[in-house]
């Protein structure tokens, strides 16, 4: 609010600058002066040659009964917070006649405070002598708005400096103008900055600032953004979840931008652990399964990018089962993280391994240029093993298979370069495991076959088709029978007849295995169980049972609770192995399970005699009574010397041993007439009959 000069009674003496003296006769203000000054809506004061003046508002308002205020009499009117200030000023002001402006309150005459724009203006009459004009303007309603919005500002940043969070006030071309408390500590490493406009993203890590600069754009535009940030103090780093909210005025137009910044340090680090925890095995560290497939397509990709090749390797390790069996599961650990170690560490850059699980293992080799190549690196894995690992001093003895393939040569995408890889690791296993075994496309149709056996065995077993049909054992000098061999066959919708050749397959399967096992056995006990309720004078039966019917230590258990439930004689029960299983891995569950029959009165009978890992330690030390000589050796014995020979030595060996000798496959004359000069004296073949159905048998014991 400007001031107002008014002019000087001209009746007044001027004033002598030179003597820098008040004249002899007192000045006043004219009464003209005065009515100007009283018909003013603002409240003035003025004073002339020290004598003051207040206009008519200024003494209605204050509640005086004169005019005259004098000197510094008006100051007692002001507010006490707000008088002592001001008396300085003035005090200051009349001395060097400077001008000043400022905001007070004055008491009205109900005791009540306003607030006015007090304007004070000087004019010079003498050296160092000043009369002023004071005007005050009455600004109480905008003076209390401005207080209460600033109030409000200051709780509201009061508010916002106890959020944890960082909240940040944008401009929507990107600079801060304004910031919490948080916010200042976080990216200016300050708690209370005094002035802002610097540009945000320089105050963020380069490598976040082009999602930010795209956040702060969709944000200006009108749209809400998210984007993932950080600030990096030292070797202190802490992550940010951002979220920016557009401030639009009434046209819809960005004025500025909200961001709330929420400190996410913590759930990244528990999202990092749990990465890990979930793409890293625990055990071993290498990469589990569910990592090596993402990063197996990431190869594969690059591979097909650049129409390269990447070979994969699938490494089981031999007879691993074994050392957890007999030494514990703390030596198989062992083995483990000392081999998985070994393996990481023999592989170049160019190759990576993962842990599928049990004692599994995967290595894709990138950029590969020959089957060469993957070759010498399956030599380096296989060589990891040659050294000695030990524990709590005894040596962890295995081996190691590996199956091989290559993309795309084997297959176009992960899943199938797996498939393959793993068809050549069960080849190989097949054919006697150790060594590594390239995947080849007559693979997949033995992998087909087997897959087709291992159907049709489900299917046989959902469908009860299974049957058991007997063949006759003879005694050789007069063709008299002495027992049966129960041989498996299933009968399809057209009732004919199959051998178990179609479903070999489901041997080498435990759950399949002991299934079709399970539902022999209470076939033939009730054929048997049928026969001897009718007085049937019954001959001991013999029962195959495959090596993976042993691995859950629980075989000669079911079999005499099965004898038990049907009453059957365990003097009518013989069971009959390979000579093989003897010498594969688990075989303490058989040896204990042969061990327990044998005291229980049921015979043990080894097939297959001679084709196998032939051993007088397995007649010696397992509870064998009966041998078999296999049907090739009695196929060719006549054209053979030495396979006579061998056939005749199996002969002798059995009274010497107090073993029965059967010779199994005799189709001629011939072969009976050679077995019986050779001193076998039981034997089974087309010769004597088939195998029959269970009634052609009864018919045979009748």
């Amino acid at each position: 609010m400007a001031s107002i000069n008014l002019p000087l009674d001209s009746n007044l003496n001027p004033v002598d600058s030179s003597a820098n003296s008040i004249p002899v006769k007192v000045a006043q203000i004219s009464n003209e002066v005065k009515q100007a000054l009283d018909l003013m809506p603002h409240l003035v004061w003025m004073t002339k040659l020290g004598v003051g003046y207040c206009n008519t508002p200024l003494k209605q308002f204050i509640g005086i009964e004169s005019n005259n205020i004098c000197d510094t009499d008006w100051i007692k009117y002001l507010h006490p917070e707000d008088a002592e200030h001001i008396y300085n000023i003035w005090i200051t002001a009349q001395k060097t006649g400077q001008n000043f402006e400022k905001e007070c309150r004055i008491r009205n005459v109900d005791g009540h405070y306003q607030w006015f724009l007090l304007l004070a203006q000087s004019t010079e009459y003498g050296r160092k002598q000043f009369d002023w004009t004071i005007t005050c303007t009455n600004i109480h309603d905008r003076a209390l708005l401005l207080r209460e919005t600033s109030e409000s500002l200051r709780a509201n940043t009061d508010m916002l400096d106890v959020s944890v969070d960082c909240i940040k006030i944008i401009t929507p071309d990107g600079f801060v103008s304004h910031m919490n408390k948080s916010g200042c500590i976080a990216l200016l490493g300050k708690e209370k900055v005094k002035t802002f406009g610097m540009e945000w993203l320089g105050l963020l890590p380069p490598e976040v600032r082009e999602q930010g600069k795209k956040a702060i754009k969709q944000a200006a535009k009108g749209k809400n953004a998210r984007f993932a940030g950080k600030s990096v103090f030292g070797n202190l780093t802490m992550y940010w979840d951002n979220i920016l909210t557009p401030v639009v005025n009434e046209e819809g137009q960005t004025t500025s931008i909200l961001c709330v910044s929420r400190d996410v340090t913590k759930q990244r680090i528990a999202e990092e652990k749990l990465r890990i925890t979930s793409e890293f095995d625990e055990m071993t560290g290498l990469m589990n399964r569910r990592a090596f497939k993402k990063k197996l397509k990431v190869s594969i990709a690059k591979a097909k990018e650049i129409r390269g090749q990447t070979g994969l390797l699938l490494i089981d390790l031999d007879h691993f089962k074994h050392i957890n069996d007999t030494l514990g599961h703390s030596a198989g650990d062992h083995l483990l993280k000392v081999l998985s170690k070994r393996l990481a560490h023999c592989l170049d850059e160019n190759a990576y391994i993962s842990r599928l699980g049990g004692d599994e293992f995967a290595v894709v080799i990138e950029n590969i240029e020959s089957n060469e190549q993957i070759i010498n690196v399956s030599k380096k894995l296989l060589k990891q093993l040659e050294a000695p690992i030990t524990y709590s001093g005894k040596l962890l003895n295995g081996g190691m298979s590996i199956g091989g393939s290559v993309y795309p040569v084997d297959a176009k995408d992960g899943s199938g370069l797996l498939k393959c890889a793993d068809t050549a690791l069960n080849d190989l296993k097949d054919r006697g495991r150790g060594g590594i075994r390239m995947f080849g496309v007559d693979m997949f149709e033995i992998a087909q076959m087997k897959a087709k056996q291992l159907d049709t065995a489900r299917q046989i077993i959902r469908n009860n088709q299974i049957e058991p049909f007997y063949q006759p054992k003879v005694k050789l000098d007069d063709c008299s029978i002495i027992g049966f061999e129960a041989l498996l066959r299933w009968r399809d919708e057209d009732s004919n007849i199959h051998s178990p050749a179609t479903v070999v397959e489901a041997f080498n399967d435990f759950e399949l295995a002991t299934k079709i096992s399970e539902t022999m056995h209470n076939k033939i006990f009730t054929d048997m169980s049928a026969w001897i309720s009718q007085g049937i004078n019954v001959v001991p039966i013999s029962i195959n049972a495959s090596p993976v019917e042993f691995m859950r230590d629980n075989y000669a258990e079911i079999l005499l609770k099965r004898l038990a439930a049907y009453k059957i004689p365990h003097d009518l029960v013989e069971i009959e192995i390979t000579e093989h299983i003897l010498a594969d891995r688990g075989y303490e569950y058989v040896v204990r399970a042969l061990k327990k029959l044998k005291n229980s009165g049921v015979r043990i009978a080894l097939d297959d005699f001679g084709t196998g890992h032939s051993s007088m330690t397995h007649l010696r030390d397992y509870p064998v009574d009966s041998l078999k000589i296999d049907y090739n050796f009695v196929n060719r014995m006549h054209e053979e010397k030495s396979i006579k020979a061998i056939v005749e030595g199996i002969a002798k060996l059995g009274p010497i041993l107090s073993l029965d000798i059967i010779a199994e496959g005799i189709e001629t004359v011939e072969q009976l007439d050679s077995l019986r000069a050779a001193g076998c004296k039981f034997g089974q073949g087309f010769l004597f009959s088939q195998a029959i159905s269970a009634d052609d048998a009864k018919q045979m014991l009748i």
